[in-house]
């Protein structure tokens, strides 16, 4: 499958672009809210004309380095057939060093984590976008203060509650709404930067780099707030096989970066004219007149940002099912013609209990600022960790290339990760313990399936020698065809065993298939399907899905009916194994995590459901496994 930009008329790129503005920039063109607000917030950095220049360059140079260098110039490279996002990005990594187990194994526990942490920045970034645009309404009128964190919760509570009915049909407007947005935060920021064009003189790195040399802990300590910034980089390349290169890098350098630098300069163009402004200085550039009107328009901004979020974690979890790293979840198509427009009813309430207790916990944006940034420079960092190998051993790169290419930013990463941890005790155990829990999560479900698949290995007989040995004194036969589901090529399935015992009888015609799922987010209907006859009227069938793919049993089979297999709908019957774990205090993970896995076993969606089986014509025959 192409990426978009394949579509290189103007029009479509026009399009593209439009769209990625809502979809891709969506979080990182709300920082302006609060980001430097934090950066001197409660007198972490005291505002003065020295330290106001200092930042603004941090912040632009930090934009220009993270931003326009790493992500948009050579993140957006390392696509995996046209896709991005953590996900791409470890299969590509994994695959890149394939035949060295350890390095692939030690890399499939970072992507892993990264991956956990993301559900982290997912429950921060609707809290505190949207929390700081309702926070207008104090500057507005103080008196409304009260109302802050109950309006926020309304708007939240609604927006996830219409997730159930996908964003289609509201979709169409994210991107000339942020387009807006973005206009608004120049036509904001312009006459204050006109009134004070000595602000631009920040635009020299000299600034930063004197603000870090004169006073490298203020400026350290500043750091953690400067990344706020930035926040939303990961975005695109995660939304790469939406929209394509072409139309991202003309967002970020035809409006995005201009407005943000536009906007954040005339912030501090205020500030350096009314240090006390420092309250709420994104507010305070607005005349009285429009602030209520701007509350409203940045409310809708958040909101459009937190949706791009929440459907990136429906995408997230949906691949990472695919890839064997979560149970199985119900899930659910709400568009009949783009199958990206997902939903997860588990991921959208569990992300919504979590984002209500950081907005009622935290209570504010400066708070909960404090619990940002985290999780955010821990997946920059990974993604940066996972570049290196995809360059070395994916692309063949010299090293010293690779080294150069990717060493830069990696201590870029770090030196702002170490400073969020200042945070630490502040807030950001809040992301953190959440990524923990989800990476517990993981590593439970990945280790606890390896350990099935040994014990099904170790009691499990040959597929070939068992029907040889079955057909030496063949059962009765019944007229249609059966379709065994198993997870390991060449094995006998439980089922098959089952069926025979219990029913004493096999059907005409009889299917062993295996779904597999590859670490490419696409794979065609050319490769679909593997087949190999066994004789006795009897297949093993390997169908090969991608982890964007969605599995279709039925319609994979059909295309085996020009090779000689019949398949008749009416005639067909699909065999499960519904497989019991139970715990032991035998060899395995500790019994925590045993009982941990069995829980998620028998809790995740039917088989049945994943697989696109038609539930009237399933069989689920049951047996116990013991890990």
């Amino acid at each position: 499958m192409a990426p978009p930009s394949a579509a290189r008329t103007p029009a479509a790129i026009a399009a593209l672009t439009l769209g990625a503005l809502g979809v891709v920039y969506g979080d990182i063109g709300t920082s302006p809210l609060y980001a430097l607000k934090e950066v001197f917030h409660a007198g972490r950095v005291p505002v003065t004309p020295e330290h106001v220049l200092g930042v603004l360059s941090l912040v632009f140079w930090t934009m220009t380095v993270i931003v326009s260098l790493k992500y948009v110039l050579l993140i957006l490279r390392a696509d995996n057939h046209g896709e991005g996002g953590l996900i791409a990005m470890l299969a590509l990594a994994t695959s890149a060093v394939a035949d060295r187990p350890r390095l692939r194994r030690a890399l499939l526990m970072v992507g892993m984590f990264g991956t956990a942490v993301f559900y982290g920045d997912g429950v921060i970034t609707p809290a505190i976008s949207v929390l700081s645009a309702v926070e207008g309404l104090e500057v507005a009128a103080p008196a409304l203060h009260e109302y802050v964190v109950p309006v926020t919760l309304v708007v939240l509570t609604a927006l996830f509650a219409v997730q159930r009915f996908g964003t289609g049909g509201i979709g169409r407007f994210f991107g000339p709404v942020t387009l807006v947005w973005f206009v608004v935060l120049i036509a904001l920021g312009a006459p204050q930067v006109a009134g004070n064009p000595s602000v631009l003189a920040a635009l020299n790195p000299a600034y930063a780099f004197g603000f870090v040399a004169e006073e490298p802990l203020v400026a350290f300590v500043a750091l953690g707030a400067v990344v706020l910034t930035v926040t939303g980089g990961e975005a695109l390349y995660a939304d790469l096989g939406h929209f394509g290169r072409v139309p991202i890098r003309l967002a970020w350098y035809g409006l995005v970066m201009p407005a943000l630098v536009i906007n954040y300069f005339g912030q501090g163009a205020l500030l350096l004219a009314q240090p006390q402004a420092i309250d709420n200085p994104f507010y305070r550039l607005a005349p009285e007149w429009a602030r209520l009107p701007l509350v409203f328009l940045a409310t809708a901004a958040t909101v459009i940002a937190s949706q791009a979020l929440i459907s990136a974690a429906f995408s997230v979890t949906k691949q990472a099912v695919q890839m064997g790293l979560l149970p199985r979840m119900r899930l659910l198509h709400t568009s009949v013609r783009e199958t990206g427009q997902i939903y997860v009813p588990f991921v959208n309430w569990g992300l919504y209990v979590l984002i209500v207790l950081a907005v009622v916990f935290f209570g504010s944006s400066s708070r909960l600022a404090a619990a940002y940034g985290i999780a955010v420079t821990l997946d920059m960092t990974i993604t940066t960790v996972m570049t290196f190998f995809v360059l070395r051993y994916g692309w063949k790169y010299p090293l010293a290339l690779c080294v150069s290419a990717t060493g830069v930013f990696f201590a870029i990463d770090v030196t702002f990760f170490a400073s969020n941890l200042l945070k630490l005790f502040a807030g950001g155990w809040f992301p953190i313990v959440i990524g923990l829990g989800m990476f517990t999560l993981m590593l439970t479900w990945l280790q606890g399936r390896a350990l099935m698949a040994e014990r099904l290995r170790d009691d499990a007989i040959d597929l070939r020698g068992f029907l040889d040995a079955v057909f030496v004194s063949p059962p009765a036969r019944v007229p249609g065809t059966a379709v065994f589901l198993t997870a390991e090529e060449g094995l006998a399935p439980n089922a098959l065993m089952h069926n025979l015992k219990h029913n004493k009888v096999l059907h005409e015609y009889n299917l062993f298939v295996t779904v597999r799922h590859h670490d490419v987010p696409w794979i065609g209907f050319d490769k679909r399907v593997k087949m190999q006859p066994l004789g006795h009227d009897c297949w093993q069938v390997t169908l090969n899905y991608g982890f964007k793919n969605d599995p279709d049993v039925p319609a994979a089979l059909a295309l085996l009916r020009d090779r000689g297999v019949p398949l008749d709908e009416m005639e067909t019957s699909y065999f499960l194994s519904r497989d019991i774990v139970v715990p032991t205090f035998a060899r395995g993970m500790a019994l925590w995590r045993e009982k941990l896995f069995a829980a998620m076993h028998r809790n995740a969606a039917r088989a049945a459901d994943f697989l696109s089986l038609p539930p009237t014509r399933v069989v689920e025959l049951g047996a116990k496994i013991q890990i």
